[in-house]
């Protein structure tokens, strides 16, 4: 069986921040919405505190977290790989990391034909796979 490439992926300096706010908030979770308040960026909120449904798409899991982005913003950035990376500054976010003087952002890149073949599936927010 192939390998699928992964839509999301993570930089080990976002998993130290995310093994801190783990630490304190429990099991965590993504989204990106495209809308206001730094919408642009990753929203890192415990597991379950926002709501996600049929008008958000699940890319995958990075570092034990769901990630989430809404449907009309995956139109955008479907042809391209994310990393969730974090850097010093505080985002206009309700994002968990913000007391901790970082934010979460998103570095992208376009897919290659070849990964573009073995594209890891998506799922509508509310039919999420249990892995």
């Amino acid at each position: 069986m192939p390998t699928l490439t992964p839509r999301v992926l993570v930089t080990p300096a976002a998993e130290a921040v995310i093994d801190l706010l783990r630490e304190e908030h429990g099991p965590l979770m993504f989204h990106q919405s495209g809308g206001c308040c730094d919408g642009s960026s990753p929203m890192c909120f415990a597991a379950g505190e926002f709501r996600v449904g049929g008008s958000d798409v699940w890319l995958g899991r990075i570092y034990g977290c769901d990630f989430f982005m809404s449907a009309s913003q995956f139109e955008y950035w479907k042809h391209t790989q994310l990393t969730v990376d974090v850097t010093k500054g505080r985002g206009a976010s309700f994002s968990l990391e913000i007391p901790l003087g970082v934010r979460f952002l998103i570095r992208s890149r376009l897919f290659t034909e070849e990964e573009s073949q073995a594209m890891a599936p998506v799922f509508a927010g509310d039919e999420v796979p249990e892995l």
